[in-house]
């Protein structure tokens, strides 16, 4: 049931990421850090409340991932905020989801339609070499 969760988790956000021009992770050293942004919705009801998210237009999840080894998410700290065009921010809470040999990190979020949000991440972990800090913008829109 887990891996069915989370194999529906990554492919939601692979299937409605919009085409960027950079890739969906970033390189630190030897680890890849990928990092998506979706609006809840997309994840199954199910899947809401198993990890109690609340679904809806307005909601967002943001999703990393700190892999040495692929298919192989390492534990990480994960801290974070996300930023309107006004600059208004919200913090993020990262809540890690541990499955079988892996674990990734999601984040819960509220956002206008037509929002350009930047998210500023911060990842902690042994296998990214110390810690990490990167950003990326997303676009996101009511369903």
């Amino acid at each position: 049931m887990k891996y069915l969760i989370m194999l529906s988790i990554l492919l939601t956000s692979i299937a409605i990421a919009e085409p960027m021009k950079q890739s969906h992770y970033k390189q630190h050293g030897d680890t890849k850090i990928f990092y998506s942004a979706f609006e809840s919705s997309f994840i199954a009801p199910e899947v809401a409340v198993a990890y109690n998210f609340v679904r809806g237009k307005d909601k967002g999840l943001v999703n990393i991932a700190v892999v040495k080894k692929l298919g192989r998410g390492e534990p990480a700290k994960i801290s974070g905020r996300v930023f309107n065009i006004l600059q208004q921010s919200q913090p993020l809470e990262f809540i890690a989801i541990k499955e079988q040999n892996t674990v990734y990190y999601l984040a819960p979020f509220e956002f206008d339609n037509e929002d350009l949000l930047t998210f500023k991440i911060s990842v902690d972990s042994p296998a990214s070499q110390g810690s990490y800090s990167f950003k990326f913008q997303k676009k996101m829109y009511h369903n």
